[in-house]
């Protein structure tokens, strides 16, 4: 067991340390965590990974050195959501570049059928959808409630946003 000023910690807490560093950014002491044989792919209760938490706070160096250390860039977390998603949501396009440049499914759907497409539009996220659709996302695609990318963005009524999907306004 690791010791830290006399502290033995265990397996539960040396794997919230990992979240942690990962959430804040602190790249070096995740790199020293892989290093040591922390699976990149260990998850909290809501099943959010490293990768999940660094895409979701813009820690862009720890997304791309989780990646390059063999996190999955699809696992998702409890609700069926992956880091794109996340991205999606907070419209940090640096990041989902990265996230799909190393293979990320950009139709990827959480347990209700949602795309990361779909969080982008909700969200009002109009750099990201182009993005999104630019990288080959489905805006055609329905989710559980059959509501599609396209619908949501006519729900919403954002000029820019219909503009992107081809609709008049």
């Amino acid at each position: 067991m690791p010791e830290h000023e006399g502290k033995t910690f265990d397996q539960a807490e040396i794997e919230t340390l990992f979240l942690e560093a990962a959430r804040d950014g602190q790249t070096d002491l995740v790199s020293e965590f892989v290093a040591a044989g922390l699976n990149p792919d260990v998850m909290n209760d809501k099943g959010y990974t490293p990768l999940i938490l660094a895409a979701y706070n813009g820690q862009k160096e720890t997304v791309r050195q989780l990646l390059e250390s063999g996190a999955s860039v699809d696992r998702p977390d409890a609700k069926g959501a992956t880091a794109l998603a996340g991205v999606a949501f907070k419209g940090d396009r640096p990041i989902a570049e990265l996230l799909i440049a190393h293979g990320a499914a950009v139709d990827a759907v959480n347990n209700v059928g949602r795309t990361p497409l779909m969080f982008a539009v909700m969200f009002g996220r109009t750099d990201m959808a182009r993005y999104l659709l630019e990288a080959g996302a489905d805006a055609e695609r329905k989710d559980g409630e059959g509501q599609s990318a396209r619908d949501m963005a006519v729900t919403q009524g954002q000029p820019d946003m219909l503009t992107l999907f081809g609709i008049s306004s």
